[in-house]
């Protein structure tokens, strides 16, 4: 394996979900979901990339889409249905381009995609991220995270919960000296090999246009492709209205049983 250990969860029966985080967050951002997908029929698997929650951060190049495929032959997983949020729809993606046969259907939330290029107000973003831990201001980098990434229904709670995880994050690749960058794939991820598998993709409102533009483009790239964008909407949806979300990704699974 090319990593020997991603800190994960497995609970419930019945199909398989694999749940990939956001990069602000760790796999405890699933926790509002995590019992309804079990109540509807779900075996459920949800791991930390390296570097966030209780996976350790190595530094060096690795590919997280691998680490997951990893992940699930120890689980002897076949296939799934995968939900990614953010960067784990990225990941998402990657992996079904890549594996396209262990992927039964896949609900994109903002989901990145590989080689999208950055617009000018997402770099802008990064940079003053880059600026505030290059000046050892790593309290000013989770509140601007968290201030960045939740769209307006998110409550005290749920901020108190997202800046918990982004320092999470934070302590643990800033201790191993890790920059989070990955090296670019062996080839192009090409999307098309994604084929007919049913996807929901769902982007919001008040979110950077950059996952909003992802989102609307995936019907045109891909043949079952649905795109849904909720209006009320940031970047982070399942955190925002977690039963709303729940409610949306338990009827997608259930309909592709």
């Amino acid at each position: 394996m090319s990593f020997p250990y991603l800190s994960h969860d497995v609970a419930g029966e019945g199909p398989a979900v694999l749940l990939l985080h956001s990069s602000v967050c760790d796999r405890r951002m699933w926790d509002p979901q995590w019992r309804v997908l079990i109540d509807a029929g779900f075996h459920l698997i949800r791991p930390d990339f390296r570097g966030h929650g209780d996976s350790p951060a190595v530094p060096g190049p690795h590919s997280d889409a691998e680490d997951v495929r990893d992940l699930l032959d120890e689980l002897n997983v076949d296939r799934v249905a995968v939900v990614g949020s953010s960067f784990g729809g990225r990941v998402a993606l990657e992996f079904a381009a890549r594996w396209p046969e262990r992927v039964g259907s896949l609900a994109l939330l903002c989901a990145g995609s590989p080689g999208h290029r950055p617009s000018a107000v997402l770099t802008a973003f990064s940079d003053k991220e880059d600026q505030l831990i290059a000046a050892d201001d790593i309290a000013g980098a989770v509140e601007l995270n968290v201030s960045t990434w939740l769209g307006p229904d998110a409550d005290g709670n749920t901020r108190a919960m997202v800046r918990l995880m982004q320092r999470r994050a934070f302590d643990v690749q800033l201790a191993a000296e890790e920059s989070g960058a990955q090296p670019p794939a062996a080839e192009p991820v090409r999307l098309s090999r994604i084929g007919a598998v049913p996807v929901l993709a769902i982007s919001g409102a008040h979110d950077f246009p950059d996952f909003r533009e992802i989102a609307a483009s995936l019907p045109h790239e891909l043949p079952n492709a649905r795109h849904l964008e909720l209006p009320w909407a940031g970047h982070l949806p399942s955190l925002e209205r977690p039963a709303e979300v729940a409610g949306l990704l338990a009827g997608f699974l259930r309909d592709q049983r």
